[in-house]
């Protein structure tokens, strides 16, 4: 599989990205949706940022404040207090309940090339509701008759949820709360309905019985979902044995629907393959990748914040160009270039 990765990589660090207030600093800026928008290509950043901290035996962990309007509070947990396991830097867990230690929203970022960004200095979609209290992340985007639909993950003490907002203009959104309740991950809308109806792709993460494996879903108004389908699941040994999940929204080919899809081995090592589903019951798969089409190999992929991962929530399509935008470590954007006809002859049945 010949990948032509951006030679400008990573094209947006957490550097590149001002944070939402004075007393925060970005950690993270990766897995945005992508979609091309009158004259410009737009991402929509997950941005990640935690509360500056000059003590090292202090931990600050933002929450939104539930009584104010978007408002963060910030509380501080003593690395010293045995309740509280700090060995993830990414979240503490105690005995009754888990905190992260940065809290993300949503930025848009604007390019005429594709490749060189100018990024927003506000928020686009910022957390502001109790399915919110730990943070917005992973958006996807799907244009339908002229009407953004962006799902996103919603994150609170409660669970990990899939939220739905709609812009026209990207300059107002609309929230529409929950569409999939917890824990669900990586869902997204087709950018067509299939015999009348909206269909979304999602993962349900089960505890008891079952695998972290993909769904399909189908729905009459986009926020009332039903019809749940199994997808497909992970596979025995090699790169998606460990969770597979939707990435990018998936767009038509002359041979169906084609998903372009991430998968993680147990160790959590994340790459990204593709799926093609039948275009008039895109439940079926028709075939699917024997082998990564992007894996972790450059710097930037393989060390960050999560090392070994690529992880994409958007791409462009251009004839047979597809463009990849996706999260290197769980870090920072970067961006590459695959034929889409050549990814159709390496999917295997």
């Amino acid at each position: 599989m010949k990948v032509k990765r951006f030679p400008e990589n990573p094209l947006i660090t957490p550097n590149d990205v001002q944070p939402s207030r004075e007393d925060f600093e970005v950690v993270c800026v990766f897995n945005a949706g992508a979609i091309r928008y009158q004259d410009e290509i737009l991402l929509l950043l997950r941005v990640a940022e935690r509360p500056k901290t000059g003590d090292p035996l202090i931990v600050p962990v933002p929450i939104l404040n539930l009584e104010s309007s978007g408002d963060i509070d910030i509380f501080e947990l003593s690395r010293e207090d045995p309740e509280f396991d700090f060995s993830d830097t990414r979240i503490v867990v105690g005995r009754k309940k888990a905190y992260l230690t940065s809290i993300s929203h949503l930025r848009l970022a604007r390019s005429k090339d594709g490749r060189n960004f100018t990024i927003d200095t506000e928020p686009a979609i910022f957390p502001n509701c109790a399915t919110e209290a730990y943070g917005v992340e992973d958006p996807r985007i799907t244009e339908l008759d002229g009407t953004y639909y962006i799902v996103y993950k919603s994150v609170a003490p409660d669970g990990i949820t899939q939220s739905l907002a709609t812009t026209k203009d990207f300059k107002t959104y609309e929230k529409h709360g929950v569409i999939f309740a917890p824990e669900n991950m990586d869902a997204m809308i087709f950018p067509d309905k299939v015999q009348g109806k909206y269909v979304a792709l999602h993962r349900p993460v089960p505890h008891m019985i079952g695998e972290p494996n993909m769904w399909i879903a189908y729905s009459p108004d986009a926020l009332h979902w039903g019809g749940h389908k199994y997808l497909a699941g992970v596979m025995t040994g090699g790169w998606e044995s460990g969770r597979i999940g939707g990435g990018a929204v998936p767009f038509m080919t002359e041979q169906g629907w084609l998903e372009i899809y991430h998968g993680a081995t147990p160790d959590h090592k994340y790459s990204l393959g593709a799926m093609l589903l039948d275009a008039d019951k895109p439940e079926r798969v028709i075939a699917r990748s024997a082998k990564p089409i992007l894996e972790p190999e450059m710097s930037y992929e393989v060390d960050g914040f999560v090392p070994n991962v690529v992880f994409t929530c958007g791409v462009i399509v251009d004839g047979d160009k597809l463009t990849i935008y996706y999260g290197g470590a769980d870090t920072v954007i970067a961006g590459a270039e695959l034929s889409v006809a050549e990814i159709l002859s390496h999917l295997k049945s």
